[in-house]
């Protein structure tokens, strides 16, 4: 079921609604602040943009999985009827666990997308409470009639490259669609970046189950690039007028390379659909990030290859770190006496509801460690203690996987990426 505070609905019971009755083939794009830290989130509404054809699935319009600490629900004024729904997280989220986030107010820019309303509708951005359900935080009524004057009257002349067509493979609304965002390259560097655009695709089709999928997949490039070459890198004392901003050092982690520069990045974006992005950093510095349903990002460092699965298993499959790092800054984002959402960890509060029926019979809850598993293999299913970043109280289903240490998708990861995946191909 999808919970939320104004009712529940059934998933197939939602999956009934017919695209073409209430939506055009178009996408809204909503721009807006989230303001706040630990004690406060407050969201502010600044525009909305009519961009390009919807990229997503005609008839897969209900999110079916109860992930993210967020999620954006379109609502047909009248009825009441839920139309559309999308689960995500935020960089604010992190932020608001760190020291910092414990009082300091910091805004951040966020983007959500919707299929463009026939008719007018409600707009409900949605927040999961301290019980894990989903409940309203903000709400507003969305006139597309008047929103597209207003737009007329604040139109701006942009100037969009054409998408790069990396991988074409069909109709985007029964594809899954990754954009590529090149980062940190100056006007000298258009022949590299064609050069890495190829490369990143082909990391991202490289692993299992992408690669198994490769045929699900189209995968476009933007052809824009920033004023200099290079990255920011606080720690290196280097600043570079990038094209989406980015930086090492988020948070304070080195390796942490993010932007918070969400408008620039989907004005660099502009007409290309999209369900998913993925940010190339020119730089040879390990580094990366990702937030699911946000975007991912990965430098050009030799570990690239790994390094890319491993963040869009968080970006598209919202699945959680399952390594060991209780210094990292935002790393209490998990409470032990709760279930996470995360597929892929548990705290054995609810693990009925994880990968318990996937377990051979007879498996030890929880199960002792193998450290003798070969770096590159997942080993036996189990519940093995030390997983999103809690050394005790959180469990991970096999000794070794991408999202821990780069072995292959474990059996857990793989079925709900190939869920998600499902979601924009029917």
């Amino acid at each position: 079921m999808f919970f939320c505070a104004v009712g529940q609905w059934s998933v197939l019971e939602a999956q009934n609604i017919r695209f073409g009755k209430y939506f055009e083939d178009m996408t809204l794009r909503i721009n807006y602040h989230r303001i706040g830290n630990r004690q406060s989130d407050t969201i502010r509404v600044l525009s909305e943009e009519r961009i390009c054809v919807w990229p997503g699935s005609l008839t897969q319009l209900v999110d079916p999985f109860d992930n993210g600490d967020y999620c954006i629900v379109v609502k047909d004024s009248k009825s009441g009827k839920l139309l559309y729904s999308r689960g995500y997280n935020t960089l604010f989220h992190e932020y608001r666990d760190t020291p910092a986030g414990a009082d300091s107010v910091a805004t951040f820019e966020e983007v959500v997308r919707v299929p463009w309303p026939k008719k007018t509708v409600e707009i409900c951005f949605m927040k999961r409470g301290v019980d894990q359900r989903m409940a309203i935080q903000y709400r507003y009524q969305f006139n597309p009639d008047s929103a597209l004057t207003q737009m007329k009257r604040r139109s701006v002349l942009r100037v969009e490259n054409e998408p790069i067509k990396l991988q074409y493979t069909g109709d985007p609304h029964r594809k899954v669609d990754v954009v590529i965002v090149p980062e940190g390259y100056g006007p000298a560097d258009s022949a590299k970046m064609m050069d890495d655009l190829q490369k990143f695709c082909g990391y991202l089709l490289g692993q299992d189950p992408f690669r198994s999928r490769a045929n699900d997949f189209n995968v476009w490039g933007v052809a824009s690039m920033g004023e200099a070459t290079g990255i920011t890198d606080p720690g290196k004392g280097i600043k570079v007028n990038s094209l989406v901003g980015s930086s090492y050092n988020t948070f304070g982690a080195d390796r942490y390379l993010m932007t918070t520069h969400l408008f620039q990045l989907h004005d660099a974006i502009g007409s290309t659909p999209f369900d998913h992005i993925i940010i190339m950093a020119n730089s040879t510095t390990y580094g990366g990030g990702a937030i699911y349903n946000f975007y991912a990002m990965s430098s050009l460092n030799e570990m690239a290859y790994m390094v890319l699965p491993h963040e869009l298993g968080h970006s598209i499959g919202g699945l959680a770190d399952e390594y060991v790092d209780e210094d990292l800054s935002y790393g209490d984002m998990h409470t032990l006496t709760q279930e996470p959402t995360e597929p892929n960890i548990t705290t054995l509060v609810d693990f009925a509801s994880k990968w318990q029926n996937m377990l051979p019979e007879g498996t030890p809850v929880p199960t002792p460690a193998d450290e003798t598993v070969p770096r590159r293999e997942n080993g036996p299913m189990g519940v093995y203690e030390g997983a999103g970043y809690h050394a005790k109280g959180i469990y991970r289903p096999t000794m070794r996987c991408m999202m821990r240490d780069y072995a292959p998708f474990c059996p857990v990861c793989s079925l709900r990426l190939n869920q998600v995946f499902d979601l924009y191909v029917k």
